[in-house]
């Protein structure tokens, strides 16, 4: 970096302003500071009177609160029933047929998606109430790498797709197909009546 000089004018405007500056006295400015910023000790506290509860013992075991990190299928078996349960447990049991079927299996992400949004508001509006999205139960592709990964992509993403919008206004419920229907890799959704 190279310095340049000063032009006459800006000399003059430093003149002016040093002819105008007080110096300032260290001492007494601290001095000063010190006084202003002097605390007074505080005041105890009262507590106040809540019943103690007694602290946990100390767990070494990790506790998982997310519910994204269980498999899908036990995720899917503990969710409430919203739906009739005489017809929910027929449904489980294979005894009732689906109405209409959409196969995804083989399909990337971005053709699934729009496929599966298209299919169940088409079969809503058709007045279906029991599909069935067939996923695939997917293959065994992990490495053995720092992060685990899981099988079948689109087993995992079906029930999150289907409970987001715009299609969780149209879903009842969603429940792993029974062994006749494709087993794991198919859920049954039944569908909400339309509107």
């Amino acid at each position: 970096m190279t310095r340049r000089r000063l032009k006459p004018d800006e000399l003059e405007l430093w003149r002016k302003v040093t002819e105008k500056a007080e110096r300032l006295d260290t001492g007494a400015a601290m001095k000063q500071a010190l006084e202003v910023t002097r605390v007074d000790p505080p005041q105890p506290r009262v507590a106040p009177r809540f019943e103690t509860v007694p602290k946990p013992a100390f767990n070494s075991q990790p506790v998982i609160t997310r519910d994204v990190l269980r498999p899908v299928a036990e995720r899917l078996s503990q969710a409430q029933v919203r739906m009739d349960r005489k017809a929910f447990d027929q449904m489980k049991r294979g005894k009732l047929k689906p109405e209409g079927r959409i196969d995804l299996h083989g399909m990337t992400l971005d053709h699934a998606h729009p496929a599966l949004t298209r299919f169940i508001l088409s079969s809503q509006a058709s007045g279906k109430r029991l599909v069935l999205v067939i996923t695939g139960k997917g293959k065994a592709r992990d490495e053995g790498g720092p992060i685990p990964v899981r099988f079948g992509v689109l087993r995992h993403q079906v029930p999150q797709w289907l409970s987001m919008a715009p299609l969780a206004q149209a879903v009842l419920q969603i429940t792993p197909a029974n062994i006749r229907h494709g087993g794991t890799g198919a859920y049954y959704v039944y569908l909400r009546k339309r509107r």
